[in-house]
């Protein structure tokens, strides 16, 4: 039988001695990094999150690289602003994908993961040869190191999503499923998605929410288990499917209720491991 990690999301500008002693202290044995400063991707950085990674015992599983420039989390800006759809911005995105994937090496994490964006869904959209031509380039680059290249679910339909990988090759590519997103983004249910590209999820947000109620904004986001993904079938289903990583919670607030929220998600996630 798989047994399942939980993780939890840290910050790296946030400190990875305080962010990774906030995981020990919630009694979990991951997390992953997320990082949208280029700056920070450095040699001192590196060693000060090994030397919290051994002092808390805590596993990191990916970074997650931000990319610089505008993003804007909705239907009106978001396909011209957000990740390496939109051309005027690729080139310093790729570079910024390439910063995270030499800092994932010297952190001895082996995924970068980030949200390419709103992928067309006609193929024969102009926009896509480029994009490929990117993600080519990206994806080269973290296969000369021994990285898996992960997409973050989100803004693309799990078909499109499952064509850029066919014509990528699956070698050292994944999928970060975040199944809150493909509701957020009204793209799918998270748990028929995975017999679309189930087998190529190395990583999990696990992370609730609801359906879009118009067509200019994000569904909203949840605590888990007050949204609409339906976790005690989702997690037996990813393990059918041959998934064995992490499942790392995310819950896009700040605060006392942040934490509330967390240890109510360790609570309904710890049965289903």
């Amino acid at each position: 039988m798989t047994t399942l990690k939980l993780g939890v999301m840290a910050s790296l500008p946030a400190g990875p001695e305080e962010e990774l002693k906030n995981v020990h202290d919630l009694g979990l044995p991951t997390c992953q990094i997320v990082c949208w400063q280029r700056d920070l991707f450095n040699e001192a950085m590196a060693k000060r999150l090994i030397a919290a990674a051994q002092d808390y015992g805590v596993e990191v599983t990916t970074i997650w690289t931000g990319l610089p420039g505008p993003a804007v989390w909705n239907f009106l800006e978001g396909p011209s602003t957000i990740g390496l759809v939109p051309p005027a911005r690729r080139a310093e995105r790729v570079a910024a994908l390439k910063e995270g994937a030499d800092f994932a090496v010297r952190v001895g994490v082996s995924s970068i993961t980030t949200h390419v964006g709103f992928i067309p869904e006609d193929p024969n959209d102009p926009l896509y040869p480029g994009l490929i031509e990117a993600l080519q380039d990206v994806v080269s680059y973290c296969r000369a190191r021994n990285l898996t290249f992960c997409f973050e679910t989100g803004q693309e339909t799990p078909v499109a999503l499952l064509r850029v990988i066919e014509d990528l090759g699956s070698t050292g590519v994944g999928i970060n499923l975040d199944p809150a997103n493909l509701l957020l983004y009204g793209k799918a249910n998270p748990v028929d998605s995975l017999d679309v590209f189930g087998a190529f999820v190395r990583g999990v947000h696990a992370k609730d929410g609801e359906y879009p109620t118009n067509g200019r904004y994000l569904g909203e986001e949840k605590a888990l288990g007050e949204g609409k993904v339906n976790f005690p079938v989702l997690v037996p289903k990813l393990k059918s499917y041959g998934f064995t990583g992490a499942l790392t919670i995310e819950r896009e607030i700040s605060g006392p209720k942040q934490i509330e929220d967390i240890r109510r998600a360790i609570a309904l996630l710890t049965p289903l491991l």
